[in-house]
């Protein structure tokens, strides 16, 4: 059976399969993530409005008291993570800023996060022992095997902080993309001589098209400006929660603004030319550095082929010839 299932996993034949179905799986993906998007954006506009509702319950001096709104988390994860102390054993003063940076809020991601770390290293090093021991060896002997083995230790250790990292960076990817025009039309909204509650509300309705990230943001600092006991945590949660240098800037703006009576409008207005200029800035650093890295696949994959094209006739010329 075990010769079987490793003629099976080493066939050229079923791994071709397996990438043509793969390949297809994501085209088909691709195509239906336009019309999925609309369905993921009212599921969290959904959960941001049934926060708004917890954070009308509870009043202003509990969320002082408390520090913020908790949700409960008693599952199986957390009873592993209380038993074994891993908040201790594997404590990370940052790990809870960066879950909150990429979008996952609360203690359940967070004990999530704490089991995946402990639990990934021992199944990844199990799962390499196990296929380099009945499956393939790969030509490996005693020490190689076991660097292996420890490699994917070391890989399972540090997966989970790949995954936060790579959602963080995708998600400020999209909010910056999008911050600018957010603004524009914030600045908008608030000329027109709407509050700034109100103002935030209708622009996290409008930017859902382009970023649903966006759109959760804002509303999430809607709520917080009408039930927080401070506006100016409710900015400073917005900086925290998104970490880019041009949403910091805006928030410090609008915290100074309504700190000193300053005109918001032209708060708003310069801040908006301001990351305007910084999306410029950002799309410009690379185009300059496109033509670096066309460099390699040129090389690789353009010169071939245009040596066959201009050789190529020549070459059946000569063997012509000389025949």
């Amino acid at each position: 059976m075990i010769n079987d299932l490793s003629d099976l996993i080493m066939d050229k034949g079923n791994w071709l399969a397996a990438g043509v179905a793969v390949a297809t799986f994501l085209t088909v993906l691709t195509l239906t993530s336009g019309w999925l998007s609309g369905a993921s954006l009212e599921k969290r506009m959904k959960s941001v409005a049934g926060r708004r509702e917890e954070l009308r319950r509870r009043s202003r001096e509990a969320i002082a008291t408390q520090g913020g709104l908790r949700q409960a988390d008693d599952g199986f994860k957390k009873r592993i993570v209380d038993q074994l102390n891993l908040q201790k054993l594997l404590e990370d003063p940052k790990v809870a800023e960066k879950l909150m940076q990429a979008g996952l809020r609360g203690p359940r991601p967070l004990t999530t996060f704490y089991f995946f770390r402990f639990a990934s290293p021992f199944v990844l090093m199990a799962l390499s022992f196990l296929y380099l021991t009945f499956v393939n060896d790969f030509g490996l002997v005693g020490f190689q095997k076991l660097t292996a083995v420890v490699v994917f230790f070391a890989i399972g250790f540090y997966a989970p902080n790949i995954y936060v990292s790579n959602r963080i960076s995708k998600r400020r990817a999209s909010i910056v993309a999008a911050f600018p025009d957010s603004l524009d039309l914030l600045l908008i909204c608030v000329e027109s001589g709407m509050s700034i509650e109100a103002a935030i509300n209708k622009v996290s309705q409008e930017v859902g098209g382009s970023s649903i990230e966006l759109a959760e943001e804002l509303s999430l600092l809607a709520a917080e400006l009408s039930y927080l006991p401070e506006r100016r945590l409710a900015y400073e949660g917005l900086s925290k929660r998104t970490a880019h240098p041009g949403i910091k800037a805006v928030t410090t703006a609008m915290v100074q603004a309504e700190q000193y009576g300053t005109p918001l409008g032209a708060a708003l207005r310069v801040m908006a030319k301001e990351n305007r200029d910084l999306r410029l800035s950002a799309a410009e650093k690379k185009a300059a550095a496109l033509p670096a890295q066309l460099t390699v696949p040129m090389i690789l994959f353009f010169l071939p082929v245009l040596f066959v094209v201009i050789l190529g006739p020549a070459i059946i010329n000569i063997m012509d010839t000389m025949g």
